[in-house]
């Protein structure tokens, strides 16, 4: 992503379009006489100091705040200067051609997406999950997500890491000092502890694991589909559940014809809801352009709410349709089964129809779109099966990288532990996998990484963060 971390950068830092308020950000080193140049006169370091901002020739474009942060003192690490003028995204492209015009700073350019904060990481003044905290924290679209981000800025998510690399270091330490030892007549291990460390560390991983989980879900949200066939009431439930009319609802069977989407949030988590075209055999082109689509998007679901028609349930041909459209859904994909307009047929009306539609489902549900009976229970139901606890006291955001890398730092304890219980004949393979471990642990953080995942990562924050 980036060729020289040493060139100078320049960007502005706040959202495209007019505001209030827009700031420009140079970072690099010893830009004390780039300072000078731009703005014609020294400032005090890490003071507003209010003055005319002027373009290359001369002329005012501006009159702002402008505020020095010598280095290492500053967000990259290096010397950064902010400009902070008024927001019309003329006035701060002008204010970047006024930086990249000054010969003081010739290898000035213009920065790369999440370039500060990946000079921030370089320079240690953050490790990795704090560094992609600060896109998360952007990105949050829930309050608990923007709280659980701000746990990981604050560095609790690299204690939890750091509290286990501690304890697989000092366990590596006394396997290879049994190795470098091997005529000491003491068993470094048995006296250690080893077994029971290496227990312990384990234990602590399926813990953390869990925390890691609920971090992910938090950031990412999980994916529902609602499907059934034409006017099942799928477009009344996604209003119900965003609480908004963003569906068009008629009687007329085919409405929707492509794919909608609204994000909520339920305890927290973000739910992001599809609501798909009905499924059914059409002659319309676009109705089975519609259709596709609402296959597709099934079968990369989290969940399906799959919404049976409760005022069709003595249809013989309706059950039918529905019975082998439910056949037909992936066996990976967990369903809920609705049955939608309990408004219109009561409950004692069609106990065992219902149970015979609907047998192949584990959970089914009653409710309606129009009134909001059983919403809750089917919100509920969701977060469950999501993996979802309630419980979110001292949560941290996560991503799946880091599951990922947690998977194999677990995976490699449990050969280490295999090797471990068959004595000391196999010390060096222990040792290994201790080793292995502690590289899967340090992929989190950024202690071991290549530069094509820090591409990767910092390519997706936001230009001038």
């Amino acid at each position: 992503m980036l060729t020289n971390h040493d060139d100078p950068i320049v960007s502005i830092a706040t959202a495209p379009g007019r505001g209030a308020v827009g700031i420009v950000r140079v970072s690099g080193r010893d830009l004390a006489a780039f300072v000078m140049t731009l703005l014609g006169r020294p400032l005090a370091p890490r003071q507003a100091t209010y003055l005319p901002f002027k373009s290359d020739a001369g002329e005012v474009i501006d009159q702002g705040l402008a505020i020095y942060f010598p280095a290492p003192h500053s967000y990259t690490g290096e010397d950064v200067l902010e400009l902070q003028a008024h927001g019309g995204p003329v006035v701060l492209n002008m204010l970047v051609n006024a930086c990249l015009a000054q010969r003081s700073l010739p290898n000035l350019r213009l920065a790369e997406p999440g370039e500060f904060t990946q000079r921030a990481f370089l320079n240690d003044k953050m490790d990795l999950t704090q560094a992609e905290a600060v896109s998360d924290l952007i990105d949050a679209s829930t309050s608990q997500a923007v709280r659980s981000a701000a746990r990981s800025l604050s560095g609790a998510f690299s204690d939890t890491i750091a509290d286990l690399r501690a304890q697989l270091v000092n366990l590596r330490m006394l396997v290879e000092s049994t190795l470098d030892f091997p005529e000491e007549e003491i068993d470094f291990l048995q006296k250690a502890d080893a077994v029971g460390q290496l227990t312990r560390l384990r234990a602590q991983l399926q813990t953390v694991m869990r925390q890691t989980q609920q971090g992910v879900l938090l950031r990412e949200g999980i994916k529902v589909v609602i499907a059934g066939q034409p006017n099942a009431g799928k477009s009344s439930l996604l209003n119900a559940l965003a609480g908004a009319e963003l569906a068009i609802v008629t009687p007329i069977a085919g409405t929707t014809r492509d794919v909608i989407t609204q994000t909520i949030q339920i305890n927290g988590v973000p739910v992001h809801i599809l609501d798909t075209a009905g499924l059914r055999d059409s002659d319309d082109t676009v109705e089975q352009m519609g259709i596709t689509r609402a296959w597709a998007e099934i079968a990369r679901a989290d969940a399906v709410v799959y919404v049976y028609d409760r005022t069709q349930m003595h249809s013989a041909d309706v059950q039918a349709k529905d019975q082998a459209l439910r056949a037909r859904l992936p066996a990976h994909v967990p369903v809920v089964a609705v049955w939608n307009k309990a408004d219109v047929v009561p409950d004692d009306a069609a106990v065992s129809d219902q149970a015979t539609a609907t047998s192949e489902d584990a959970t089914v549900l009653t409710l309606s779109a129009k009134t909001g009976e059983g919403l809750d229970a089917l919100r509920a139901q969701l977060l469950q099966w999501a993996g979802w606890e309630q419980s979110t006291e001292g949560l941290f955001i996560a991503r799946q990288r880091h599951l990922t890398a947690l998977a194999g730092v677990e995976a490699h304890l449990e050969l280490a532990d295999g090797w471990l219980n068959q004595g000391g004949d196999h010390l060096d393979l222990l040792a290994e996998e201790l080793r292995l471990a502690q590289v899967a642990l340090g992929e989190i953080t950024g202690e071991f990484n290549a530069d094509d995942l820090l591409g990767e990562i910092f390519s997706r924050f936001c230009i001038g963060k």
